[in-house]
């Protein structure tokens, strides 16, 4: 399985065990301890599911959950202390797919995370977005079944704005993303990656340009 289980918990032995059960299960797992992280982490570690704790530091799970559908059907299950009907309707509603309470056993979780995966649609290799299949592994990508002739940047960009669609990146968050180094260079430098990425995806697809630009904000995907 390459997709990992994204454990969101701030209680540090509570998230050790939850890890522990999980990979005893056979399934890899990332941990986020804070709220403010955890929509970067679905973006980066692409997970098959979410064990997403309600009550964290930096921002509320309720919060998380909201801004995690609004660019992913990620499964993703809460967990939380709160009792009240209200609280786990308030969840499901904002679409999770499963609530546990806790006092919980890290068995049941291992057992409701299989569930859910169970009912969940297949994922793909790695990040599949309409016509677009981008492999990881092998730093490869296919649009309309046409392998994509990328630069090692182009791919860094065609994955960080497939990874969020609808959501707008701005040169600024762009070039961090495409030059981790920090090297020094000027924000119109996206500017030609996006010319040159479009022309490849419109060689290899005849559909509607899917990168949009917000003049003077940014770059998003749109399929």
């Amino acid at each position: 399985m390459d997709h990992p289980v994204l454990v969101v918990e701030d209680e540090p032995k509570l998230a050790a065990l939850l890890r522990d059960y999980l990979q005893a299960a056979g399934y890899p797992v990332q941990c986020v301890a804070n709220g403010l992280e955890v929509v970067a982490a679905v973006q980066v570690y692409q997970p098959c599911l979410v064990l997403l704790d309600l009550m964290l530091p930096g921002r509320d799970g309720l919060e998380v959950c909201r801004e995690v559908r609004s660019f992913s059907a990620v499964p993703l299950i809460m967990l939380t202390a709160r009792m009240e009907e209200s609280d786990r309707l308030q969840g499901l509603d904002l679409g999770a797919d499963d609530y546990i309470c806790k006092p919980f056993s890290p068995r049941e979780v291992v057992a409701r995370v299989k569930a859910v995966l169970r009912r969940a649609p297949a994922q793909s290799n790695d990040n599949a977005v309409a016509r677009l299949v981008i492999d990881h592994s092998a730093h490869t990508a296919t649009f309309g079944g046409v392998l994509l002739d990328l630069t090692r940047v182009e791919l860094r960009l065609l994955d960080t704005l497939a990874s969020a669609p609808g959501r707008v990146f701005s040169r600024d968050q762009l070039l961090d993303r495409l030059y981790p180094d920090r090297r020094i260079v000027t924000d119109r430098t996206v500017d030609s990656h996006v010319r040159n990425l479009r022309r490849k995806l419109a060689q290899a697809s005849a559909v509607d340009d899917p990168i949009q630009s917000l003049y003077g904000v940014g770059y998003k995907w749109q399929l």
